[in-house]
């Protein structure tokens, strides 16, 4: 009984999945470059909501002419204002906000490029909707930044995560479970990192599709479990987490082109992305086995039976993942 409450327990959780990621809304982005001491070329890209713009808008100092967003254009995906803010002033040290923030579900990602080639990034939130625009960021200002986007982006990333969860599912022994995901991050830091560079580039839509392809595969493995006959994902599963790590940094790396790297600063921006990646890795599979431990206990106190997930309860949760993966592999590819 107790396995099968904890079984539907994770079944839920990985159904709403799905729904979470059809309903959730694309981030913002905001780009400022420098022209001159008091000239900025702004470009702000508000996410599509059932036809019409985000109700956000970026606000430059008051000591800028034209300094609020115009009005957008649709370009086929987003709506975006493009202008110059010529400034009374230099505006370092002053404060850009994105009105309206506080009140939307989704982020703002900053991109601030200077001419001598530097620049900036910061993620905007509905709980920090503002900034004070520096004039040189620091290597620790470099290293924390991409640091904190590299946890958040693998903490959204729900297919990279879902991959991960499908290894706990499937290797039962800590020793190679613990090789398998030191095979993936070992795998997934050297294509980002290429990527990253430019020294590897694969189109992004058939990279997605494939990671969504990795997980229905890990899926069918649980389900062919067999202990008097282990298949060479148990028996050797580093193998399959490097390989399918390698796709996986193309997907960070995606993410991460996106945001781009600071031409001074390359090595830095890359390390602290993903040593921010790997942190938010480790905390999944932390939280995954303390959530386990936790709903153990709590329905033990109540229902006295073992305390291992029956093979019944294994297939449901893995059903719930192969689910979710197949939806998003359909998804993926008739998007091409």
């Amino acid at each position: 009984m107790i396995d099968r409450i904890v079984a539907l327990a994770l079944t839920a959780w990985l159904l709403s999945v799905g729904a979470v990621l059809g309903h959730a809304l694309e981030p913002g982005f905001l780009s400022l470059k420098q022209l001159s001491d008091t000239s900025w070329q702004v470009v702000m890209r508000k996410p599509d909501v059932q036809g019409r713009p985000m109700d956000i808008a970026a606000t430059l100092p008051v000591t800028c002419k034209a300094p609020f967003s115009p009005v957008p254009v649709y370009d086929g995906s987003a709506w975006i204002s493009s202008w110059v803010a010529d400034c009374a002033a230099p505006i370092v040290g002053d404060t850009i906000t994105i009105d309206g923030l506080v009140a939307q579900r989704t982020d703002v990602l900053a991109r601030v490029e200077y001419r001598d080639g530097r620049f900036d990034t910061i993620r905007l939130t509905p709980d920090a909707p503002s900034f004070v625009l520096t004039a040189a960021p620091t290597a620790w200002g470099v290293l924390s930044n991409y640091l904190a986007l590299g946890f958040e982006h693998i903490l959204e990333g729900w297919d990279h995560l879902l991959f991960v969860f499908a290894l706990l599912l499937l290797i039962r022994d800590t020793w190679r479970l613990i090789g398998a995901i030191t095979a993936f991050t070992i795998a997934h830091s050297i294509t980002l990192g290429l990527a990253a560079l430019g020294y590897v580039s694969l189109p992004g839509p058939p990279v997605e599709a494939i990671i969504a392809l990795s997980i229905v595969f890990l899926a069918i493995e649980v389900l062919k479990r067999d202990p008097k006959a282990p298949r060479l994902s148990e028996r050797a599963p580093w193998v399959v987490s490097f390989g399918f790590g390698l796709l996986h940094g193309m997907g960070f790396a995606g993410a991460l082109t996106e945001i781009g790297l600071p031409a001074t600063d390359i090595p830095l921006a890359l390390l602290g992305f993903n040593l921010g990646v790997e942190l938010g890795q480790i905390s999944f599979v932390i939280a995954v086995i303390a959530v386990l431990a936790v709903l153990r206990r709590v329905v033990t106190q109540f229902v006295q039976t073992g305390d291992t997930l029956s093979a019944q309860a294994f297939a449901l949760t893995t059903y719930a993942v192969g689910g979710v993966a197949t939806f998003w592999l359909v998804e993926r590819i008739s998007g091409f």
